[in-house]
């Protein structure tokens, strides 16, 4: 899937909520060190992710087959397992760690990822006060 024309661009981001809906942030595709990778801005804050993230999450919520909790941390704070959050920055994932890119900034995979992956039409994603969760379609 070209992410790019549905993402958008730094130029033209794509503005998306937090699972509850309390606050915006952007997301767009850039290329560092040769390959493309999501950018996520909140406010003055910069985060990147391995474009990867996608597919990998996709497939493994498709094989999960039910509902995951997003289970948000910042990257140094740890993670509860069988949560989104946990898997973005496991050993046992697709690339072996941390789909986050940026030092001190890999956390909040559970938190800005998940409404993507809705916008694009990959998963469902509960958007209440706390304790959201989501699953493939």
């Amino acid at each position: 899937m070209n992410y790019r024309e549905k993402i958008g661009t730094k130029e033209q981001p794509l503005t998306l909520k937090t699972p509850p809906l309390s606050s915006e942030y952007t997301m767009h595709v850039d290329e560092k060190a040769g390959r493309d990778i999501l950018v996520c801005t909140v406010k003055t804050t910069v985060l990147h992710y391995d474009i990867r993230c996608l597919e990998d999450l996709h497939k493994m919520l498709k094989a999960h087959g039910d509902w995951m909790l997003l289970g948000s941390k910042d990257e140094k704070v740890e993670t509860k397992p069988n949560t989104i959050e946990h898997w973005g920055r496991s050993p046992k994932n697709p690339i072996g760690g941390w789909y986050g890119l940026k030092k001190g900034f890999k956390g909040r995979f559970g938190m800005y990822i998940p409404p993507l992956m809705e916008y694009l039409g990959l998963a469902e994603v509960e958007h209440n006060k706390r304790n959201n969760r989501m699953r493939a379609i």
